[in-house]
């Protein structure tokens, strides 16, 4: 083992094992069912967890969406002894909220392909995991959560069908997305600063099309979790107002440095993304989030 405490398999180049908060490894049956792979993974995922910008990015995410992502989780009756799935955890954020509320007898499984930046916890077990390529256990959990990660796939149906049968009978999933095709400004320093925000939004919007995201996938995830075979499907949408500050323009602010080269590739200038840049920070800017889809369902109980 490393001394980042992680243990690459033989079975699965892009699997590797973390130690838990208790220095345990994550070995044994429940490892095994991991193991494997269904081919190669989507290359074009925009967001590397290997970037200087992760961990803010990671940080905006958690202030804009946890309180929407939580407060719909608590819905499922998550308690102690539940074992969960957090796939994509980037900074653990959720992962570990979920900890807490399964402890002391449950267990959370936290992945992501570069899983470095998670905290290890009690009852947080980390994997480096593949969703597109890397098996899952079959009827395992009784809950999982992904959150802006099946709007990058373009394998995004098929995963979804992975996530449901890796669910045991009653079990719930979660899918947070967002529908950026709408986002519209509310008021602007200029009339050129809502020119150029919103050329910044369409730049966006190419450049994750680009690299196979699906802008509107937010809107879709209930008929597609009702094609999967999911039962008791619930949707509930919100929208947020951004200010110079807030979390959700703090998040576009850091996406001119995080996203610079697919912008530029997408039809933007560094003149531009400068110039953007000071526009979102001006205090006359107000603007709609994206919408935001939380959607829940269950697998059939039998």
């Amino acid at each position: 083992m490393s001394a980042a405490g992680i243990r690459e398999t033989s079975a699965s180049p892009g699997l590797a094992e973390y130690s838990d908060a208790a220095g345990a490894a994550a070995t044994g049956p429940d490892l095994a069912a991991w193991r494997g792979g269904y081919g190669h993974g989507s290359v074009g995922y925009a967001f590397d967890n290997d970037s200087i910008h992760a961990t803010e990015q990671h940080r905006c995410l958690a202030e804009m969406l946890d309180p929407i992502t939580t407060a719909r989780l608590s819905e499922t009756g998550i308690g102690p002894g539940w074992r969960c799935l957090e796939v994509g955890a980037g900074g653990g954020s959720v992962a570990i909220w979920l900890a807490q509320r399964v402890a002391p007898t449950g267990t959370v499984f936290a992945t992501d392909i570069k899983p470095t930046h998670i905290p290890q916890r009690p009852g947080l077990r980390v994997l480096a995991h593949d969703i597109v390529r890397d098996r899952l256990p079959e009827a395992s959990f009784d809950l999982i959560h992904a959150r802006l990660v099946l709007l990058h796939l373009p394998e995004r149906r098929r995963v979804l069908r992975r996530l449901t049968e890796a669910l045991r009978p009653g079990g719930w999933l979660q899918l947070d997305e967002f529908d950026i095709s709408y986002g519209p400004p509310l008021a602007m320093p200029s009339e050129g600063a809502r020119e150029l925000y919103e050329a910044f939004l369409a730049a966006k919007a190419r450049m994750f099309a680009t690299a196979g995201a699906d802008g509107s996938w937010g809107r879709q995830v209930p008929e597609a979790m009702r094609d999967a075979g999911l039962v008791d499907i619930d949707a509930a949408v919100r929208l947020q107002v951004w200010r110079a500050g807030s979390p959700g323009t703090r998040l576009l602010v850091h996406h001119t440095f995080h996203l610079r080269e697919r912008l530029i590739d997408a039809g933007m200038t560094d003149r531009e993304l400068e110039e953007v840049r000071a526009v979102m920070c001006d205090p006359q800017f107000m603007a709609v989030s994206c919408p935001i889809f939380s959607v829940q369902a269950r697998r059939p109980p039998t």
